[in-house]
């Protein structure tokens, strides 16, 4: 009986609630029984107990700390309720472990702030590496599609493509166009105020035509399309990711980066550039009707002072670089789509870094073309 597994019996024969341990109540051998002893503890709860250990062949420190739970578990326990059949070393250490009971107070770590900043400094770095290279992937597997697209022009879903021209592109048109006229009417307005300090109000002709046409027109519709189609790319591939809907595409034989992808980048690299073209003639219009109004310069006045000073370049500068945005964005977009994971909860985090990672993108790509302009003074 020495290693008998660990039991216990419950006796009510004489009329007194009486608890039989049997066998080895030692750690290895009362995981299962926890549950159990702790369910008798419930049910007794308020009744006077007799534990009986003439029939425990071994006990340790945890196998004493269970028998004194239970046989505490209530302080209503009366005077009849006891231990009977301990040998004397038995009882030493129930009467020892007695005075533990009660759970300690588990005390917060707290670490070096410094190097608790530094550790998640360079899990932030390590986890911006990897996610950079499976950026690089989804392009390089973009890019071998359209590849293949080209080569097998019949593969082209245009109908898709022309989809997310009008979903991506033109329906964006109307707040693009009035975001573009405030922005630039708030430059010219702001210009009036300063230059006209100097009494050089018809430079704002200048400030107004090369912002818009160089930054401002380009960048707020990158800005603007990431938020409102870069988003919407993410939440619709996520959806089909959810529901399994590109999981049955490739049971039936459809490349998912043919079909929703590639339609996707092709639609918003051709958009954008219009939809630049669009923001900077009406940003340079929003100016003019504030130059006209706030500083006296007629439109006559500001037409052929801006045909006089501002070179194509400028118009070329920020127009270059709209295809650009456009396919980081797009590939952002799509790529966490098909990152997402099967919850709502998962969903809602890809979408957020979608606009997140394509607002950085594109910062990052405008001040590439900055310092390269720059440089080839263009």
């Amino acid at each position: 009986m020495a290693d008998s597994a660990a039991h216990f019996d419950i006796d009510m024969s004489q009329g007194t609630l009486k608890l039989v341990p049997w066998g080895d109540w030692r750690a290895r051998f009362l995981g299962a029984l926890d549950d159990d002893l702790r369910d008798f503890a419930d049910d007794s709860i308020g009744r006077d107990l007799v534990i009986d250990m003439s029939h425990v062949d071994r006990l340790d420190t945890v196998g004493a700390m269970m028998l004194q739970r239970t046989m505490h578990c209530c302080a209503n326990r009366g005077a009849a309720s006891q231990f009977t059949g301990a040998n004397d070393a038995q009882a030493a250490l129930l009467a020892q472990v007695e005075g533990h009971l009660q759970p300690c107070h588990v005390e917060m770590a707290h670490g070096n702030p410094f190097l608790a900043v530094v550790n998640r400094l360079g899990k932030g770095v390590a986890d911006a590496y990897y996610a950079a290279l499976e950026v690089m992937s989804f392009v390089g597997r973009t890019l071998s599609t359209a590849g293949r697209v080209l080569v097998q022009p019949q593969k082209m879903r245009w109908t898709s493509t022309v989809y997310h021209m009008e979903e991506a592109g033109l329906n964006a048109m109307p707040i693009i166009g009035l975001m573009s006229f405030l922005i630039g009417a708030v430059v010219a307005y702001m210009g009036a105020k300063i230059l006209s300090m100097f009494n050089a109000d018809i430079f704002t002709v200048e400030l107004v035509g090369i912002s818009v046409l160089r930054e401002f027109g380009v960048l707020l519709s990158a800005i603007l399309i990431a938020g409102r189609s870069g988003s919407a790319f993410t939440a619709q591939i996520g959806s089909m990711k959810i529901r399994e809907e590109i999981d049955a595409m490739r049971v039936l034989g459809l490349d998912p980066m043919e079909v929703l992808v590639l339609p996707r980048v092709i639609a918003l690299v051709i958009m954008l550039p219009i939809l630049a073209l669009i923001a900077a003639v009406l940003g340079v219009v929003g100016g003019g009707l504030v130059a006209a109004t706030a500083m006296d310069i007629s439109p006559a006045l500001f037409v052929a002072r801006f045909q006089e000073t501002i070179v194509i370049n400028h118009f070329w500068a920020g127009l270059i670089k709209a295809p650009f945005f456009a396919f980081v964005i797009a590939i952002i977009g799509c790529f966490q789509g098909m990152e997402v994971e099967g919850s709502a909860e998962s969903l809602g985090q890809r979408t957020t870094l979608s606009v997140v990672q394509s607002l950085f993108l594109v910062i990052v790509i405008d001040a590439f073309f900055a310092m390269f302009y720059l440089e080839i003074d263009f």
